[in-house]
Parts: C-alpha cells; structure tokens; sequence
C-alpha cells in the first residue's frame, strides 16, 4: 500500500508553500521547512524579519539551515559581514570558541565552532541570532552561548518559524507559528 505523502500548508511573508510533514517517532512529526535553493522564500523572509529586528552589529546562525537566511539578511541590510557557528572545525580556523548542542532534528550530541578571529569582532558587539526554525531552542541556546563566550552582547533571537512550545517564548521573534504532528497529519494542540 502506498503511503499518503502529507504536507502542511503555511504561507511566510506573503509566500505560499507545502512543508512535507517528516515522522520523528511513532507518535509525532514535524514540518519541514528547507530554504536552500528557495530564492523567493528566502529574500521575502529575511525581510520581514529585517522589519521586526532590532539594531545589532552582526547577525549569526548556526550550520547549516540557518546560512541562506543569514546571508539574505546580511545582503539586504547592506552588512559587510555575518558569522557561522560550524558543525566542524576547518583548517583556516585559529583559538577555536566550541560548544556542546542537541537539536530536535539531529539524533546526536552536535558541536558548533567559532573562529577566534570571528570572536573577537563580536566583543562588545550586539549580536543578532537568526535561525530558519527555533523549536526546542537547544541550538539558539548554543548559539547565544557562543557569543557570550566571545564577549558579545546578544541584542535578539528571530527565526522564520517557531514551532511547537516554541510560540509562546517571548524572547523570540518570528514569522509564523508552526504546530508538532500527531503520526497521522493532524496538528498537536
């Protein structure tokens, strides 16, 4: 028997689009949101929350999803740069910042790294972090951690959507809510 592919329909700064809905147990899903290659989602969305967000100095996000939305941000805004918390060290990186996470849509403890070089621009900077989706906030909480360990001033925290719990945390700002799925499709209320 063929399974019925479901998806949740939500529309973000004024863009349409289908998440598909991608089992995490037995009991519940998730929406996936995937702004890589999704140009006109991406612009609008950086936009809007450009229009929510408050000054800051540098934007940062985490690898990987969080990138494209960053970048857009930082083109719009006419910023000469924003940073990276990597998964991975590279070797062009020197007194390395690192950082234990465990995010809802990894299955592992992960790490996020940051330069020392990117350290240092942050000291005594406002600090903007930017992620696609802020769910359990285990990966903003890293993020923000990282910053505090550089000696930067974290200003805000924005994400296109905020799912589950995630709506009701009034140190966030965001596009759109986002509810957890039962197996079955229906939203968790």
């Amino acid at each position: 028997m063929e399974q019925k592919h479901m998806v949740y329909p939500i529309t973000m700064a004024g863009v349409q689009r289908e998440l598909p809905l991608c089992p995490l147990n037995e009991e519940l899903a998730i929406a996936a949101l995937v702004i890589f290659g999704d140009c006109q989602l991406t612009t609008a969305c950086a936009q809007a929350l450009l229009d929510k967000a408050p000054e800051y100095d540098y934007l940062i996000t985490a690898e990987a999803k969080g990138i494209p939305l960053a970048h857009e941000m930082a083109r719009l805004a006419g910023d000469e740069k924003y940073f990276v918390a990597r998964k991975g060290t590279k070797v062009y990186m020197k007194d390395i910042l690192d950082i234990e996470v465990q995010s809802i849509t990894t299955k592992s403890v992960q790490r996020l790294y940051l330069d020392g070089n990117d350290a240092a621009l942050m000291k005594g900077k406002r600090i903007l972090l930017v992620d696609d989706v802020i769910s359990t906030g285990e990966s903003l909480y890293a993020l923000e951690q990282l910053v505090v360990k550089a000696g930067g001033i974290v200003c805000g925290r924005m994400a296109i959507l905020a799912e589950g719990k995630a709506k009701d945390r009034e140190d966030i700002l965001y596009l759109e809510p986002l509810p957890l799925f039962k197996a079955d499709g229906t939203p968790v209320v």
